[in-house]
């Protein structure tokens, strides 16, 4: 039976599921994706670079088929694993690694590609009183992503091992207690300059890690803009800079930034050394009175300092696009929940 969406014929999620209030926002971008794929046409890709002699992020084109690592392969060839463990990482940990929103396999279960999911409105509450192209969207970062991040980043450099050691050294092996909030907070910065020097040298092996499909509307307005829908992709290297960028700021008391930077400069130096690591255990252990779910967030104002593409003014897919990718009865199945603040704001409106 069809699943309603657009080239998402093999997946561990049945037609119900698809249409879920919680599987919708990451079935409906993969459609997307496939839609985007089948017509050749690519994705925004915001990645790590030089610039003018310093690290710097960039937005470039990326193919989906880049984004899948699917080579040749058309959607009705893929299996759409959702909410699923990318396998080939698990050599990296001793404990079980946690599932991320979308995994790519062939049709002979071969693992192609991790990617975290988004779907995310444009403008956001940050930005919708600005200029139209300063308009940007909120993303909110789970754990699980940045340990993809960290295990993603060693496993394109695991055979360079001796000297991503070298590079974190020093930095590292000097905390005795990686719980301690004063002693990793006052370690930040070489922490900091460790990851900024790993980045510089290994910049060119970053990979796509997270998808993130933006609907735009007209305003603060529920209206879909005439042009709604593109597919920003952010690499590894580039997406960790959301985090990294705000860890060295001098604060003397752990942020969520901070936090994310420390761990992810622990898991590369361990991995370094042993080539396997407990992340689980790494990730709990370094909670520092904060959630251990929810990493962090940016809001609009932030986001859109990273991605500065006239794509975002105006997205690819027009508005209508969505009776290509949704076929013709399946939008019935979904079931908006109904929310108060928006009822109460759109009626008085009128």
């Amino acid at each position: 039976m069809s699943s309603g969406l657009f080239g998402i014929e093999h997946s561990n999620r049945t037609v119900t599921d698809h249409w879920g209030k919680n599987c919708f926002n990451s079935s409906y971008p993969t459609a997307t994706a496939c839609y985007m794929l089948e017509h050749n046409i690519p994705a925004v890709y915001i990645k790590l670079a030089h610039v003018n002699g310093k690290l710097g992020i960039v937005a470039d084109e990326i193919p989906i088929s880049q984004v899948f690592n699917s080579g040749a392969k058309s959607s009705n060839e893929l299996f759409f694993s959702f909410e699923s463990v990318f396998e080939p990482y698990q050599r990296y940990s001793f404990d079980a690694i946690d599932g991320i929103d979308l995994v790519i396999k062939d049709l002979d279960g071969r693992f192609l590609s991790p990617i975290e999911v988004k779907l995310t409105v444009l403008p956001d509450n940050s930005t919708c009183e600005k200029e139209e192209n300063e308009w940007g969207s909120e993303i909110v970062i789970r754990s699980a992503t940045t340990s993809y991040c960290a295990l993603g980043m060693f496993d394109a450099v695991k055979d360079h091992s001796r000297h991503v050691r070298e590079i974190f050294e020093d930095a590292c092996s000097s905390i005795q207690m990686w719980d301690n909030d004063f002693e990793v907070s006052h370690k930040m910065h070489e922490l900091y300059n460790s990851i900024n020097s790993f980045q510089s040298e290994y910049y060119q092996n970053q990979k796509p890690l997270l998808m993130q499909t933006i609907w735009k509307t007209q305003g603060k307005s529920p209206l879909l803009a005439d042009q709604a829908f593109d597919i920003i992709v952010w690499s590894d290297y580039a997406f960790s800079r959301l985090f990294i960028d705000g860890s060295n700021d001098g604060a003397s008391k752990m942020s969520r930034p901070m936090r994310a930077t420390a761990r992810l400069a622990r898991c590369l130096w361990e991995l370094s050394r042993s080539g396997i690591i407990r992340v689980n255990d790494i990730y709990r252990q370094m909670a520092f009175g904060n959630q251990t779910d929810k990493e962090f967030s940016v809001n609009g104002l932030k986001w859109k300092r990273y991605v500065i593409s006239d794509r975002t003014t105006t997205p690819i897919l027009p508005s209508t696009v969505v009776n290509e990718i949704i076929e013709n009865g399946y939008i019935q199945r979904l079931s908006p929940e109904r929310r108060f603040d928006q009822t109460l704001y759109f009626t008085i409106q009128r």
